[in-house]
């Protein structure tokens, strides 16, 4: 009779521990960045995929033209556009492809294919690549696009070192950080996504302005043919990076809501939609009409190379250092997503502000010094280039990515060491 009721008991016990399990798991889903909250517009995942993808590298278009060349380089912007909208159609309809499940995360996607730790070591550590690396990236452009205003609107001012606009561009994600989640940073991102419209027009608009250069040139200006190989890597890997955006795309349709009836495909495909038409009304003008107007001597960032009319060139900076606030967020948060699920699930901390508040700090904080130490714009395009497409894009189409991430970061690495030679740390 003993033995009977010790089996009730514990049969009663079970259910109990499940539930306490799933109680728990809610508490912190409820809590992190990514799952706490599935209430946005198919609006918000246009303006969010056009934050994520139009990026600054956009500004870096002309220069990869000049390194490609008009036939390579017309092919590969589109073959690029074609691609990634073909495989951001596949991600979309991935997202809740197992009934009754939702790919919240890109590594749970990686889970599913590979297994569940081999899904993890492949994908984790390259979206963590990307995600950091594209956040360094806009730290650089911040700091760089404020000094660019700075110079411009104080000509006659004392110089002031790059190292300090980086520092007040990260103050402003000091703050932001702190936005707890994807829907929190909507009115961000959507500043965001009008001011990458607003400096790409302004870009190929002010280049038909200036007019065809004399004595523009349009082929290979390396003095060795090995450059010239360096200098194509380095371009695939700027094109790369002006089209990554994939790997935060599962990470927004999961703050769209989802019944069987509706589900999130749906408005998460009209939002891809309208962000891949602004993508071409974007790229396609400032890439050629940037190339046609300049050549091959045609700087880094093309506003560089217009200088003039002043008010323009500083008013598009302002907005590049607008866009890149509203980018490094949607960058971040995932990032954020992953170390707080650790801290939370692993380490066993509790979900709470301050846990929140040292974590975000620091990881703004470690951005911020990496970008002060290496502040190679172009250079640092080509080198995360690579890694930001392969972990999502391109694994898709295995060839192209497998090729792209080897000889992408080639070029971008050796463009790194020629700029090292000349660079005083912290100037």
């Amino acid at each position: 009779m003993g033995t009977q009721v010790e089996q009730t008991d514990q049969k009663d016990y079970v259910p109990q521990i499940v539930d306490e399990q799933l109680r728990k798991q809610k508490e912190i889903d409820d809590w992190l960045p990514i799952t706490s909250s599935r209430n946005a517009k198919w609006w918000y995942a246009a303006f969010h995929n056009v934050t994520a993808m139009v990026g600054a590298g956009v500004l870096s278009l002309p220069y990869a033209m000049a390194n490609l060349g008009w036939g390579p380089g017309v092919v590969i912007l589109v073959l690029s556009w074609t691609i990634t909208f073909y495989t951001l159609w596949q991600m979309v309809e991935m997202h809740e492809m197992v009934p009754g499940k939702r790919f919240d995360r890109y590594h749970e996607l990686g889970q599913h294919a590979f297994g569940e730790k081999l899904g993890l070591y492949i994908v984790v550590p390259q979206q963590l690549i990307c995600e950091v690396g594209v956040d360094i990236v806009y730290m650089v452009t911040g700091g760089k696009s404020l000094q660019k205003v700075h110079d411009l609107v104080c000509k006659g001012c004392k110089p002031i070192k790059t190292t300090y606009f980086i520092m007040i561009f990260a103050s402003v994600h000091f703050v932001l950080a702190h936005l707890p989640n994807f829907n929190s940073i909507s009115g961000v991102s959507l500043a965001a996504a009008v001011m990458s419209l607003s400096y790409s027009t302004i870009a190929w608009a002010a280049s038909i302005h200036k007019g065809l250069q004399r004595n523009v040139e349009y082929g290979y200006t390396a003095p060795t043919p090995s450059d010239t190989v360096f200098g194509f890597f380095t371009a695939l890997g700027d094109v790369a990076f002006a089209y990554a955006g994939h790997n935060v795309v599962l990470e927004i349709q999961a703050t769209i809501p989802s019944t069987p009836e509706k589900p999130s495909k749906g408005p998460m495909w009209n939002g891809v939609i309208i962000a891949y038409i602004v993508v071409a009304l974007c790229y396609f003008p400032v890439a050629l009409v940037g190339y046609y107007m300049f050549g091959n001597g045609v700087e880094d960032n093309i506003l560089i190379s217009l200088q003039k009319p002043t008010w323009l060139i500083v008013m598009a900076n302002m907005f590049v250092v607008v866009h890149v606030i509203g980018s490094y967020q949607l960058y971040a948060m995932p990032v954020f997503d992953m170390l707080e699920t650790a801290l939370v699930t692993k380490l066993h901390f509790k979900p709470s502000t301050p846990l929140r508040f040292i974590t975000r700090n620091l990881y703004v904080a470690f951005t911020m010094f990496v970008a002060i130490t290496f502040p190679f714009f172009g250079g640092l395009l080509g080198f995360f280039g690579g890694f930001a497409f392969a972990p999502t894009t391109y694994f898709i189409c295995i060839i192209l990515g497998l090729l792209l991430m080897i000889l992408s970061p080639i070029g971008g690495l050796k463009n790194i060491i020629d700029k090292a030679k000349e660079y005083k740390f912290y100037s």
